[in-house]
């Protein structure tokens, strides 16, 4: 590890701690990486976006305290942040196994039963670098609809992600989600739990990062987890049932869950998300 003057600089005025060594970490395309060695022994992961709106890592700052106050799924503790950084504790990376993998499951049913408010969240949030709608809802039906499927269509559609009539099966399908998804009291959600997203301990914990928590179904976050595919995946799967039960069905509504996550990287990176989500949506018509 070597020394990057101005990261080492913001980071101590920050911690209050000399910045002994730094070094880049790679992957993510939203904010910069760097892993931080500091005087005192503690190793840190500060995430960096100069341009980043005034809220964006004060958003992540909050769901990763809301997360953490759950006590269920383990969250890397908040070292510190500002407009244009976040400082977290180093989780050491290990290999996905499969008691970790049921573990997760477990906790993650238990910060999902911590429960939240109302569906969505006071404040706005951000996915990835997009801004994320939260105010509250009635129904999760219709916070679905509203603060999630129909936001970020008509983004897609605006940049070309989507066609007409791609789009026209995915409103389609809309006026059916209060049928189609059984009401549950709002669950505390992570909101973006990808496999990017969970990293796996060299303690044997299963650590989650980079939240766009808010108030919802619990089930979009287990569909997330299967959307780009986990390791052992069947074992969190069943733990997380054996600790809360799902609803009958629940693995025939989980394309239903997954057409906001590929929507928004229809808006993102174009591709053939948004003929997916279409797609999708058509087995609910």
């Amino acid at each position: 590890m070597t020394r990057q003057p101005l990261v080492a600089r913001r980071a101590e005025e920050l911690l209050g701690s000399s910045v002994v060594a730094t070094a880049p970490v790679a992957g993510g395309d939203i904010s910069t990486a760097t892993r931080l060695r500091l005087s005192d022994g503690t190793t840190a992961l500060m995430k960096t976006h100069p341009h980043a709106p005034a809220d964006f890592f004060e958003a992540e700052a909050r769901g990763l305290r809301w997360l953490a106050e759950a006590g269920g799924v383990a969250v890397p503790e908040l070292l510190a942040h500002d407009h244009e950084c976040l400082i977290l504790r180093w989780v050491e990376p290990g290999k996905n196994t499969a008691d970790a993998a049921a573990a997760f499951g477990r906790s993650l049913a238990v910060t999902h039963g911590a429960g939240a408010p109302s569906y969505g969240l006071v404040e706005d949030g951000y996915i990835g670098k997009l801004p994320l709608p939260n105010r509250p809802t009635e129904t999760w039906a219709e916070f679905y609809a509203v603060r999630r499927v129909l936001p970020y269509l008509k983004l897609a559609r605006d940049r070309g992600a989507v066609d007409a009539a791609q789009a026209a099966a995915i409103e389609a399908v809309i006026p059916r989600l209060g049928d189609l998804v059984p009401e549950e009291p709002p669950a505390r959600l992570h909101g973006d739990l990808w496999n990017g997203n969970v990293l796996w301990g060299l303690d044997g914990q299963v650590w989650v990062i980079d939240p766009a928590a808010h108030g919802g179904h619990r089930e979009t976050d287990l569909a997330m987890l299967a959307l780009f595919g986990l390791p052992h995946l069947p074992r969190v799967l069943d733990a997380y049932d054996e600790v809360a039960p799902l609803a009958e069905g629940w693995q025939d509504r989980v394309t239903l869950h997954q057409l906001f996550p590929l929507l928004v990287h229809a808006s993102l990176f174009g591709g053939g998300y948004g003929a997916r989500a279409a797609t999708l949506a058509t087995k609910h018509t």
